[in-house]
């Protein structure tokens, strides 16, 4: 089988339980997966070699919350925020208009484009959730189009009560027929627990529903105000909540005692439930940014996420939101990456897989235009994105 090796590398960031940064590094590929990684003066022979010019290594961005199945705009809605207007759900039903309308081309050719974008920009495992839909028809549409091109899908049906339907008959739609239609297509089920989408009981039905048809839980919780999301979350296994803007010390506790089967030193045992922060809707919706510190203080394992979506997060940039998270989250630089990569790869299931450069995990790596990590914090905004492999394939960017 051949060989390449990534050497020349000016330190590689691995993510790996250690936190640890090898300096002078170099990485070897073999079969799509990393097969060694250390020092460069150490390193074995390869069939090929590639020259990393001092670049900085670090893994492929896991983003694990993101809704791409869309059309339309919204940035007058957006330009209205910004000038004082506040934030509700209601804003999503606009977005449900457009994206009824687009065709499968269209519709298609859309999410395409943001997958890419966010490839170029270092993202190699991307999680998008259906949820512009709002009827069985168009939810399944959205779920199809979404399995054929991220990684995985989550259902989010429950997103908004359509403009004139009741409520409970519409909760009952999505834990029956519509889940049934989303089914093929979806890993993931999602629910937006909170003010002007839906109430703790209508969340605890759509949850039990898809854990009965064996689907993995999400919770969107606790992003507008104090909430039940994270209770439900913890509850029901869930492996996320995001948004997680508004915790009182319940909320903390349990959180953090979803964590306990698990540690940290070793990365083994039965994971909790990952807090998902997402600064870069925080920032758009004038929200209080999440307590990163204090959660990763408290023992519970966080993940960093674009949210990208029309109406509260119109970026994929990862960087953009690490940056964002040492500035103003007070996460160190490596807490902030590893929240990015690994993190993002807990609240999808798929740590053994990738989220940091370890021996024998798939070959996703990114090298950015920089000598060193810490400038995605040190030069944030500045576009320091380099060339991208995803299971040891170059796929965005030059050498």
């Amino acid at each position: 089988m051949s060989t390449t090796l990534i050497t020349k590398l000016s330190e590689a960031y691995t993510a790996d339980a250690n936190g640890t940064l090898i300096t002078d590094a170099a990485i070897l590929l073999e079969g799509g997966k990393i097969a060694w990684i250390g020092k460069a003066a150490d390193a074995p022979e390869a069939g090929t070699v590639i020259d990393a010019g001092g670049r900085a290594a670090l893994p492929g961005w896991v983003d694990s919350h993101t809704h791409l199945v869309f059309a339309g705009d919204r940035s007058r809605e957006f330009a209205a925020r910004m000038a004082g207007e506040d934030y509700a759900a209601g804003g999503i039903a606009v977005t449900t208009a457009a994206t009824t309308a687009a065709s499968d081309y269209e519709l298609t050719r859309l999410v395409l484009g943001r997958a890419a974008e966010a490839l170029a920009a270092g993202t190699t495992y991307l999680e998008t959730k259906t949820g512009y839909g709002l009827e069985v028809e168009e939810e399944a549409r959205h779920a199809r189009i979404a399995s054929t091109v991220v990684d995985k899908v989550t259902f989010l049906g429950a997103h908004l009560v359509p403009p004139g339907m009741d409520a409970q008959e519409y909760t009952e739609l999505v834990c029956g027929e519509m889940l049934k239609a989303v089914l093929p297509y979806v890993q993931f089920a999602d629910v937006f627990c909170e003010r002007g989408a839906f109430t703790e009981a209508q969340s605890r039905q759509v949850l039990a529903a898809a854990r009965d048809a064996g689907l993995g839980l999400r919770v969107h919780g606790n992003q507008l105000g104090q909430g039940p999301g994270v209770r439900l979350a913890v509850e029901f296994g869930a492996s996320s909540v995001d948004h997680v803007n508004h915790l009182d010390e319940a909320d903390m506790a349990a959180l953090a005692g979803s964590w306990g089967q698990w540690d940290p030193r070793t990365r083994s045992g039965t994971p909790g439930t990952v807090a998902t922060c997402l600064p870069a809707c925080d920032l758009s919706t004038r929200q209080p940014l999440a307590r990163g510190r204090e959660l990763l203080d408290a023992g519970v394992q966080i993940a960093l996420a674009s949210n990208c979506n029309p109406g509260t997060s119109y970026t994929s940039s990862m960087a953009f939101c690490v940056a964002t998270a040492v500035l103003q989250m007070h996460l160190g630089i490596a807490e902030a990456i590893s929240a990015a990569t690994y993190g993002g790869a807990l609240a999808l299931g798929v740590q053994d897989l990738v989220g940091s450069l370890e021996v024998g995990k798939r070959a996703d790596i990114q090298l950015l235009n920089a000598p060193a990590v810490a400038h995605l914090a040190y030069r944030p905004g500045m576009n320091l994105a380099g060339p991208v492999f995803r299971a040891g394939a170059l796929v965005a960017g030059r050498l």
